[in-house]
């Protein structure tokens, strides 16, 4: 059976009506938005398996061939509950990623008077983190953002303390029951101690990093949470964000990338020598570049090409 169209395009054309129009701009958004989501996942593989079934039954449909079509079909039957169990983590991401962008004003602006952070938040950070560097007692703190970590936290030893050093000191010492895992703070304050995180499944990653940089990247990837990491082996203090890490930190650096972070609106008005968020800094930044850097300046890593030792 033949099909002739003899619709031109200015006919086309002039029968589109902006709903249409909004109708394919919303589709094209929604579409681009989870491939930039899946990009550089292990969801690109499945997604390939999954385009190569839908080759196979179509083509099984062109060329008659009854038994592989009906294996395909019935397989079909199946496909929406395995996309669910298989892509859980990338559809609570992609969640995550759309209820940040689109949630209403009031919840933006109550998040923006939250993360009203006084000086000395920073600055019992930055000490803790350089006084176990100096010590290469290992430390992971991740400070929760906009998406609630309320999960995390109750798999954790809860505290809602004040944020202060000496407490940091105490938790990360080896010889007290709670230096195992991840402190994660809320609200500027210490919500829990002890948390367990997702390790990060990206099988581009240097063997060299621990569990601790494993942790980081891998809880930043599913959310937008920062994380600040202190190696146990080499006394390095790292920055991860959105699964990227940067390394060999001094604690000046370190609070900038903190206030950077969590208080965006005010260190761009204040930062004149064109500081930057994470992810454009990264974006600037080749890795061969990272490479030739000297080990006692802050160097660059993008966590999803591949990482180097210390």
């Amino acid at each position: 059976m033949k099909f002739i169209y003899t619709t031109s395009l200015p006919t086309v054309l002039q029968q589109l009506h902006w709903r249409d129009l909004l109708d394919i701009l919303i589709v094209f958004i929604l579409v681009f938005e989870i491939l930039k989501l899946l990009r550089g996942t292990r969801a690109v593989q499945i997604l390939y398996g999954i385009l190569f079934f839908t080759f196979l039954y179509v083509m099984s449909g062109y060329f008659q061939l009854q038994t592989v079509q009906v294996v395909v079909r019935n397989a079909v039957l199946y496909l929406g509950i395995a996309i669910i169990v298989v892509f859980q983590g990338e559809i609570r991401t992609a969640l995550a990623h759309f209820g940040k962008n689109f949630r209403l004003p009031m919840l933006g602006f109550r998040a923006s008077k939250e993360n009203n952070a006084s000086k000395q938040f920073y600055d019992e950070i930055v000490l803790a983190a350089t006084s176990l560097a100096s010590e290469k007692i290992g430390a992971l703190v991740i400070l929760e953002r906009n998406v609630g970590l309320q999960d995390h936290i109750n798999r954790g030893v809860k505290l809602d303390a004040v944020a202060s050093y000496d407490l940091l000191i105490t938790i990360f010492n080896p010889n007290t029951p709670l230096h195992d895992g991840a402190v994660i703070m809320r609200n500027y304050r210490l919500a829990a101690a002890s948390c367990f995180l997702p390790l990060t499944l990206n099988p581009r990653l240097a063997k060299e990093l621990g569990t601790r940089h494993r942790a980081a990247i891998g809880i930043t990837e599913e959310n937008d949470s920062i994380a600040v990491v202190v190696s146990e082996e080499t006394g390095v203090i790292s920055f991860v964000e959105r699964g990227q890490i940067i390394r060999n930190l001094d604690s000046s650096r370190l609070r900038i990338m903190l206030m950077q972070a969590l208080e965006p609106q005010k260190t761009t008005g204040r930062n004149n020598n064109k500081e930057h968020s994470l992810a454009p800094e990264l974006s600037k930044i080749s890795i061969d570049r990272s490479l030739a850097t000297p080990t006692n300046k802050q160097t660059v890593f993008d966590a999803h090409p591949f990482v180097t030792k210390d």
